[in-house]
């Protein structure tokens, strides 16, 4: 009988106590509970990966970009060094020394009535004294223009120590340069030296090649002022006459 109470005790006590534990439960609304969706966990792990791989794509682009504005920029930069001022100023010294040239210029109409008046035939009825006299003044025309070959020599010569340096200049701007616009006026300025160094040769071409001409212009109008005056000597009633000559003076 005891067991039978005791057991029925119990089963009264798990009754009441049973509403109290299931309580809780019972007030917590269904939408309170957590529930872990796998497929759906995956699809945003999947999107979020594809969101952060654009994110990484549109910064590499900015990137790029950025890159390619600057390499622009580096391009379009001018060269910080002219050698321009210094090529003109040699050029200018060589036009100087031609534009100084003696009695006969470099000019088409004075070289042309230079030769008429000086050079070509000898006029059979110039005096003796004219004769010399023009033979003096050609003469003086070789010589200056020896002279003046001579000095446009010197001052390409001179010329020769700045082309250096400038050339020097050149070539470290052009194997420092920045971007391909200063390597371009790096380029053209070395051509610019080149075109420099090419008019001082010719120059100095034109200079001998003056000098030349006038020395074998006055060659040829001596030649003819020689048969001029040998006719003249000859033919002169005052002129040569034949006679003995002593070379040795003997006392017997």
């Amino acid at each position: 009988m005891k067991q039978r109470r005791s057991l029925g005790m119990r089963l009264a006590a798990a009754l009441l106590v049973a509403p109290v534990a299931l309580a809780p439960m019972l007030a917590t609304p269904a939408h309170a509970f957590i529930v872990f969706d796998p497929s759906n966990y995956t699809q945003n792990v999947l999107t979020a990966a594809r969101s952060l791989e654009q994110i990484t794509n549109q910064i590499t682009s900015l990137q790029n970009q950025a890159q390619m504005l600057i390499n622009q920029a580096r391009n379009l930069a001018s060269l910080p060094f002219s050698s321009l001022q210094q090529l003109q100023q040699s050029v200018q010294r060589t036009q100087q020394l031609l534009g100084q040239a003696q009695n006969i210029a470099y000019d088409v109409q004075q070289i042309d009535q230079a030769f008429q008046q000086e050079y070509g035939n000898v006029s059979l009825s110039a005096s003796d004294q004219q004769l010399v006299t023009e033979a003096r003044s050609r003469w003086g025309n070789t010589v200056g223009g020896l002279q003046d070959a001579m000095r446009v020599q010197a001052g390409v010569v001179g010329n020769i120590d700045t082309n250096r340096s400038e050339m020097s200049a050149l070539v470290g701007q052009s194997q420092g340069a920045n971007g391909a616009l200063q390597a371009t006026q790096a380029g053209n300025q070395l051509l610019a030296l080149q075109a420099q160094q090419l008019a001082d040769l010719t120059a100095v071409v034109a200079a001998n090649g003056r000098a030349q001409a006038l020395q074998s212009a006055e060659q040829a109008t001596a030649a003819d002022q020689g048969r001029e005056q040998r006719r003249r000597f000859l033919t002169q009633g005052s002129g040569y006459q034949p006679g003995r000559a002593q070379m040795f003076y003997s006392k017997n």
